[in-house]
């Protein structure tokens, strides 16, 4: 079982948090709210996708590279190979 499956629910309700965050920024732009309000909005929406990045990071390296299946060398190589390519396009 995956990972993301286990934790299904908690996982959407973050998603869902952020879609109410986003909606509130369209709202706020909308209405032409205040550029420091925008930014601050941005910045909460940002964080919020951020924090949901790292919670499945983190579940995917204590599964798939603590954790591998004994005899899963080459699963373990090809995981820390995605998680290598995940980090590069989230930091670009």
């Amino acid at each position: 079982m995956s990972h993301t499956t286990r934790e299904k629910s908690k996982l959407l309700s973050r998603v869902r948090r952020i879609r109410g965050q986003v909606e509130a920024l369209e709202r706020a732009l909308e209405s032409e709210r205040g550029c420091a309000e925008i930014l601050q909005q941005i910045a909460a929406v940002r964080g919020a996708i951020n924090g949901l990045m790292v919670e499945v990071m983190e579940d995917h390296i204590q599964t798939h590279l603590a954790n591998p299946q004994p005899g899963s060398d080459a699963r373990r190589r090809d995981s820390a190979d995605e998680l290598v390519e995940v980090l590069r396009a989230y930091l670009k």
